[in-house]
């Protein structure tokens, strides 16, 4: 079996032309900030992209860059006055912050209901109850990719690879209220490659690269790839090995390409999703 590729671009697309569809309707703008601390490369380009890609999709987007010296005091400020601001709908503060920053305190200073990142502490507490309405971005895309790929969750049993607060524990909980059957192992789980083959839905979010190999996965399995490693050679790659992973799987998801597009497109959802719940929209 060869799998196909889920074109994680092409859903992305897609997703961002509904989304702007639905904010041209609108009576307002929904806003979305995102605060940028430092001059980190891989950030600066994360965050540019996501700003193209909020104007295209009509948002009312900013981004407001602190030196890396900021303070904790300064940057929970910054974070008062958008909360404060009625026409921020959305707040984001790009991670990873320098090392002097305490990362938990910035997160849990943002109000929930403009937390587009679903990371503040109550919106992780209503993802596990099943009441979220704003889930984490990079979690929200594999799902959408996994409805893309057909795959039937209910009942399924599926496999999360990563037991990060990013991805790996949200993710668990969204395929759990989807009715799959859970199991959550990490780099320590024993006999780690005979968990693999169990799975139907594989989720690979460990962080490094190729660990999945291909004898790994179960024929016929749905695999979403959410790792992406940079080689000495300069080549990305994911957590799994995606030629050998195709022989056996169904359907699997590129790196790059895959689930990294998706996470940009849940950003502008979540901002909309936020908008229309502060607004007492029933979304």
């Amino acid at each position: 079996m060869t799998a196909r590729l889920l074109d994680g671009k092409a859903l992305a697309a897609r997703l961002r032309a509904d989304i702007a569809t639905q904010v041209a309707a609108l009576p307002y703008r929904p806003g979305l900030a995102v605060v940028l601390v430092g001059e980190d490369p891989a950030s600066t380009v994360y965050v540019r992209n996501k700003d193209r890609a909020a104007q295209q999709a009509g948002l009312a987007a900013r981004t407001i860059r602190l030196p890396a010296a900021t303070d904790q005091a300064t940057l929970l400020a910054v974070i008062a006055g958008l909360n404060a601001d009625p026409a921020v709908d959305g707040i984001l503060v790009q991670l990873p912050l320098p090392p002097h920053l305490g990362s938990r305190g910035v997160l849990e200073a943002i109000d929930p209901a403009k937390d587009v990142d679903g990371f503040h502490p109550i919106n992780v507490g209503r993802l596990v109850d099943g009441t979220a309405l704003l889930a984490p971005c990079t979690p929200r895309g594999v799902m959408k990719l996994l409805a893309a790929s057909g795959a039937a969750l209910d009942g399924a049993r599926a496999l999360v690879l990563g037991r990060s607060a990013i991805v790996g524990k949200p993710v668990a909980n969204l395929l759990l209220a989807a009715n799959a059957t859970v199991t959550i192992a990490h780099s320590r789980t024993n006999n780690l490659a005979t968990e693999c083959r169990r799975a139907e839905v594989l989720i690979a979010a460990v962080g490094r690269p190729e660990m999945v190999r291909g004898d790994w996965i179960a024929e016929g399995a749905t695999v979403i790839d959410v790792g992406i490693n940079r080689l000495p050679d300069g080549r990305l790659v994911g957590d799994c090995a995606t030629a050998e992973c195709a022989e056996a799987a169904a359907a699997i998801t590129p790196v790059p390409g895959g689930v990294g597009p998706m996470t940009i497109a849940c950003l502008l959802e979540n901002t909309l999703l936020a908008a229309r719940g502060r607004r007492g929209v029933k979304v």
